[in-house]
Parts: C-alpha cells; structure tokens; sequence
C-alpha cells in the first residue's frame, strides 16, 4: 500500500512579475469569470480572494522595491475550517489540498476559524456554496497539478512534496546569500501550511500575518468543545 504524500507548492516571491496568468488559469480551471489581464487598476489596492477569484496577485512597494504576491488558500496542515464544520463538509486529504463538500449546511463557521480569510459564501446564490481554493483537487487526483502552478511563465511556483520542497527552499535560501529572508512561510505558521512562500523583504511587508505563532487552530478549541456537550453547539 502506497500512502500519498501530502503535496505543497512553494511560490518564491522574488521571481513573480505580476503576469496574472496564474489568475486566468485558476478561473478557467474552477470555471469563473475571466479576469480582464490588461487591467493595471488590480494593482492599485490589496485585493482579497472572493467567491469568483480564488486565486489573485497583489503588487507591494518594498524596501527592495516592487514585489509581486499570489494569495489563495493557504491549505494548512491542521485547518480550523475544517475542525469547525459540524458536517465534515470541509476535509483535509491525505494528500494535502482541504476541499469543500456540497453537503454544507450553510453556517458559515469555516469563514472566522479561517486565520488567512479565505472562505468566501456565494450570498447571492439561490444555491450557494463556499467558494475557496483546492489546490485543483480534480487535476491532482488525476496525477496533474495546480492549474495556477502549470500556468506560471517565470516558474515562480514549484509544486510537490511538502517535504523536498521544504528543502528545495532551503537550498535556495542559503545558496543564494542576501536575496533571501531566511524564513520559509508557512513550514510553522499555524502548525504548517501547504502553501509556502520565499521572499527577499520581511513578510510583514509583503501582506503576510506573522501573529499567527506555530499552534495549529484547532488546538485552541479542543479544551472547549470537550468540556461543552454537543447538544448545546448545535441547538442555537
């Protein structure tokens, strides 16, 4: 019996030109509206993924200048939106993408046990459904890749196991003196993530919370939902 090593992709910041193809790729791969790549206006203000772009770049001035970022789900290796649904519509595969299951019944608890913000809720879908990244669940099951990573021109994402990444990255950061910060985001944020990131400026500086210390969310709730019956949880 093979077990599936849990997959990650690293995006190295330092080599992202704010192309958007990773952006066009995600939406033809989930089947959103397109983005409009030659609209330069995306770059004048942080944007935050929503229920129709699961995937977006955004542009920051730096102390070393520009620098281009991709936000998505961070698919951590202990997610709280998945601790917090009380139906398992939200599930962390063995193989490392955390998926959304129509069987939702709606509470929307996913979204505040999020620490990245990225659940989003189709409010104004007669059907909805909680939109988020998934690491293209569909392609990986049939041995392909994110849709975003296969799109990237300058090769900015690498995707793969978590832990030869992990020293993929670690190479590049010591081979490569000064154009790195030595710190790879996400290896312990939160107990892990399966996004990580590589960047030449601190991360503050680039949109990342580094607040978050290494304690997986849901470690902070265990203590709680043993101590108060179900039936109280539920019956609000």
């Amino acid at each position: 019996l093979v077990v599936p090593r849990p997959n990650t992709s690293y995006d190295d910041t330092t080599r992202c030109v704010g192309w958007r193809s990773c952006e066009a790729a995600c939406a033809e791969a989930n089947k959103l509206p397109e983005p409009d790549l030659s609209d330069s206006s995306a770059f004048e203000k942080e944007r935050k993924t929503t229920e129709s772009r699961l995937t977006v770049i955004n542009r920051y001035q730096t102390e070393k200048g520009e620098v281009f970022v991709k936000k998505q789900c961070m698919h951590c290796s202990q997610p709280g939106c998945v601790a917090a649904c009380l139906v398992k519509a939200m599930e962390k595969r063995k193989e490392g993408p955390v998926t959304w299951k129509d069987n939702c019944m709606g509470c929307r608890y996913c979204m505040p046990s999020c620490p990245f913000e990225i659940p989003k809720f189709e409010y104004g879908s007669s059907n909805p459904r909680i939109q988020k990244c998934s690491m293209c669940w569909s392609r990986l099951e049939k041995g392909g890749q994110p849709a975003c990573v296969e799109a990237c021109p300058e090769q900015a994402a690498v995707f793969g196991a978590r832990r030869k990444l992990i020293e993929e990255a670690n190479k590049r950061i010591y081979q490569n003196p000064g154009q790195y910060v030595t710190q790879i985001y996400g290896e312990h944020e939160v107990g892990g993530t399966g996004y990580l990131y590589l960047s030449k400026v601190p991360f503050e500086q680039i949109g990342f919370r580094t607040d978050l210390g290494t304690t997986p969310y849901p470690e902070y709730t265990k203590g709680f939902l043993y101590s108060v019956p179900l039936v109280l949880l539920l019956w609000p």
